[in-house]
C-alpha cells in the first residue's frame, strides 16, 4: 500500500511540480490549496506526511502546523516544511513551530523523493 502524501500549497504549478514527481515515485497524493484545508484534509485522509507551503492565504503554514500538532487525532503525521524563507534562523523557527523537516525553494526535484522517503521512516534528512 503506497504512502500517503498531502501537499499543502497554493501555488498551481508548485501543487503539480510536487504533485506529478510524487506519483512517478509511487506516493498517493492529495492536494490542499491553504492551511486550513489541509487540517480538514488531514483528519478526513489520515496521509502518512504533509508538504506544507508555509506562506499561504486563509491560514499559513506556521498556525496549520500549531493546529495540527495540538489535534490529539493528527498530531503524529510527519510535516516537511516547504518555503522560500531562506534566512539566517528561519530553518530553526520553522523546526520549532512543529516541522520534522524542511525544504527551501525552489524545491530540488531530485531529492524531493529521498527526503520524504527518510521523513517517513523516522530518519534525519
Amino acid at each position: 500500500m503506497p504512502y500517503k502524501i498531502l501537499i499543502c500549497e497554493d501555488n498551481e504549478k508548485n501543487r503539480k511540480l510536487m504533485k506529478d514527481i510524487l506519483e512517478y515515485h509511487g506516493y498517493e497524493v492529495y492536494l490542499a490549496e491553504n492551511g486550513k484545508e489541509s487540517i480538514e484534509m488531514a483528519k478526513r485522509i489520515k496521509p502518512d506526511l504533509i508538504l506544507m507551503d508555509m506562506q499561504m492565504p486563509v491560514l499559513d503554514g506556521f498556525e496549520a502546523i500549531k493546529k495540527i500538532r495540538q489535534d490529539s487525532e493528527i498530531k503524529h503525521i510527519k510535516i516537511i516544511a516547504v518555503t522560500s524563507f531562506a534566512m539566517p534562523g528561519d530553518k530553526e523557527r520553522v523546526l520549532q513551530a512543529g516541522a520534522d523537516s524542511y525544504i527551501a525553494k525552489p524545491i530540488d526535484t531530485r531529492a524531493l523523493p529521498e527526503i520524504i522517503k527518510k521523513v517517513i521512516e523516522g530518519e534525519k534528512p
